[in-house]
């Protein structure tokens, strides 16, 4: 288990921007790499509305279940390796939260973890490279039956990290675009697709 906060800034893109950003950073194709987020909420959303997200993301091999929680400066990220049984236990289900500090971080929102489900998959092209003093990730993302692209820049300044990003941007002519994370965009997404069912069944 571990613990870290995040500092990050993202902007959404065009792909014609996105093409931009990987010839200045001289991103082939080999250097994107694949990773799925299996996104965890309750029927209600009470992660959401805390500004929580939870989710296992496959990497490298490897299944590991984070917490995202709101920090003073970023974000709080607690992970929690797990294994690949306990990984399809929760996608089907079939299985409550492991005990560890994830779920003690939950219960500490008040939230039981009994109502918490699968709720989909985001899966996601990334690929990273140094910049100044932080880390850009390009990612290509697909969830449902859309796709999108985004530049995030991680930093350990936050002010420093927002000017670097500022003037990358205006540099490549790319403008600032509110950016909701992906996780919201994800839900955002489902659910309108949900209203357009629930209208187009009315009809």
């Amino acid at each position: 288990m571990t613990q870290e906060i995040e500092i990050e800034y993202k902007n959404l893109l065009t792909e014609n921007e996105f093409s931009r950003l990987t010839d200045f950073f001289q991103i082939s194709d080999d250097d994107f790499r694949h990773q799925e987020n299996h996104y965890f909420d309750t029927p209600e959303f009470h992660l959401k509305k805390l500004g929580a997200a939870l989710r296992i993301r496959f990497k490298n091999g490897r299944y590991v279940l984070t917490l995202k929680e709101p920090a003073p400066v970023g974000l709080l990220e607690t992970h929690q390796e797990i294994t690949e049984k306990k990984a399809a236990e929760l996608l089907s289900s079939a299985s409550a939260l492991p005990k560890g500090q994830v779920l003690e971080r939950i219960l500490l929102l008040g939230i039981l973890s009994e109502g918490i489900s699968f709720f989909g998959t985001l899966s996601t092209n990334r690929a990273e490279k140094t910049y100044k003093n932080g880390l850009i990730v390009l990612d290509h993302s697909r969830y449902i039956n859309k796709e999108d692209y985004e530049v995030e820049y991680e930093v350990l300044d936050a002010e420093e990290g927002l000017l670097a990003f500022h003037e990358l941007l205006a540099s490549l002519q790319i403008p600032l675009r509110t950016t909701p994370n992906k996780i919201k965009r994800f839900y955002d997404h489902k659910r309108q697709i949900a209203n357009e069912k629930e209208l187009n069944s009315g009809n």
